[in-house]
């Protein structure tokens, strides 16, 4: 479940959702792409154990669970490792509107999981959970049965692609160039342009 990358255009929404949630002290994982914390001589030192905002603990493991099947951790760090559940639960505590669907989402995918496999979700396997999911994720016209996971998972995967793409280690992965630090101005990278000729030398 994995080539979630967003467009640029998502990329500059997804920051600004994110802007609010980068103030608070609570994460252990998350971190906002956005902070820079070499301006900062004395940076608060992280969490270090994170307390869901929202979730109970049973949904929070199933959430991080469930981040971590939409974007694995394979030869790039995966949302676990973003600690993309974190963002999501204090984007949740944060909105009231988004409370009720996150929770009947959770609850949903575990009745399914009771009916298909007699076992909660997070008592299935890989394979199982995987399976469990892919219905929701088709293309193909919803079974009646799949109308409300599918739209549950629709609102999961968004903020778990939010999440991770405006953390510092989702902005890594795109090689976003607001993350680099530069003692001075960097010269103009194509110095043989006609157009870029009457631009001055740079400073040094």
């Amino acid at each position: 479940m994995a080539n979630q990358s967003p467009d640029r255009r998502e990329i500059l929404e997804m920051l600004a959702r994110a802007a609010a949630a980068s103030a608070f002290p609570g994460f252990v994982r998350w971190a906002c792409a956005q902070q820079h914390t070499m301006s900062q001589p004395n940076p608060a030192p992280p969490a270090q154990v994170y307390h869901p905002q929202f979730f109970t603990p049973p949904e929070f493991a199933m959430l991080d669970r469930l981040t971590e099947l939409i974007i694995p951790r394979d030869e790039s760090p995966g949302a676990r490792d973003a600690g993309v559940a974190e963002f999501i639960d204090f984007m949740v505590a944060s909105d009231a509107e988004i409370q009720w669907p996150f929770r009947y989402g959770l609850d949903w995918l575990n009745a399914r999981a009771k009916a298909a496999q007699a076992a909660e979700f997070q008592s299935l396997s890989e394979e199982q959970q995987i399976a469990l999911l892919r219905p929701l994720t088709s293309r193909s016209p919803a079974a009646p049965a799949d109308t409300d996971g599918r739209t549950f998972f629709a609102l999961l995967r968004r903020y778990t692609v939010m999440g991770y793409y405006t953390s510092r280690i989702g902005m890594e992965e795109l090689n976003d160039p607001g993350l680099k630090f530069y003692s001075e101005s960097p010269a103009c990278p194509h110095k043989d342009d006609p157009e870029h000729k009457h631009l001055p030398p740079p400073v040094i």
